[in-house]
């Protein structure tokens, strides 16, 4: 029995899932601070399933990237939790979530030849990327891109890609190409983390509670609110 907590971006989720299946999923409303509204769906989460956080047998995390404060936020939580109950912590890639989500609700649509490409936005026109294969196995590392009307290119020539995710709507309107696939109306959730979790909790993939952190890929840069600007 896992709680899985994901926090990467404006979507605050908890899901609680098993070996074979995710039994329950809770999301913040829109809009809600991710601080707020964490501890309170998992609760109610454990609640309704007549559990306790000792019961559990680990606490996955979506590590990022993302949004700086929300993975705080998530990371924190999560710690907290395992700490507390003392079961394991586990971190997932933001991204390889998603791909797992994003595989699990295409099954038997995807093909050899076929690239998946999550993306999350980050501000501009940068985003966070990875390359997966069709069966999920990674085909190029996590990094942040700046997109143009080159990004992608040669791989495009020889793949046919699929873009999903936040960060690909701004994307949509730059990469032109006919192997370019964008699929629209991707959210992420805490149920994406399923797979990934249960695998690391099986091959027991854990990470330090004492000193795991958020994998931000950039540094935090601190910038003034507009309508704080003279």
């Amino acid at each position: 029995m896992i709680l899985c907590i994901e926090t990467a971006t404006d979507i605050c989720s908890a899901a609680l899932c098993d070996a074979n299946k995710v039994l329950t999923v809770a999301d913040a409303p829109p809009g809600r601070s991710h601080a707020s509204s964490l501890t309170v769906l998992a609760g109610q989460l454990l609640e309704k399933n007549g559990l306790r956080v000792a019961d559990l047998d680990a606490v996955a995390v979506s590590k990022g990237p993302g949004s700086y404060t929300g993975l705080r936020i998530g990371v924190s939580a999560a710690k907290g939790l395992a700490y507390a109950a003392a079961i394991p912590l586990i971190g997932i890639n933001t991204l390889a979530a998603m791909c797992s989500g994003f595989i699990s609700s295409h099954s038997g649509e995807l093909t050899p030849g076929t690239l998946l490409c999550p993306m999350i936005d980050a501000r501009r026109m940068e985003v966070y990327n990875a390359l997966f294969l069709h069966d999920g196995s990674m085909f190029r590392e996590t990094a942040a891109d700046i997109i143009d009307e080159n990004s992608f290119r040669d791989l495009l020539n020889d793949y046919r890609i699929i873009f999903f995710g936040n960060g690909s709507e701004k994307c949509s309107r730059t990469i032109r190409h006919p192997n370019a696939v964008f699929e629209e109306g991707f959210r992420l959730s805490a149920s994406y983390l399923h797979i990934p979790a249960v695998n690391a909790l099986r091959n027991k993939h854990f990470e330090d509670v004492a000193y795991f952190e958020p994998y931000y890929l950039k540094e935090f840069i601190a910038t003034i609110p507009g309508k704080l600007l003279p």
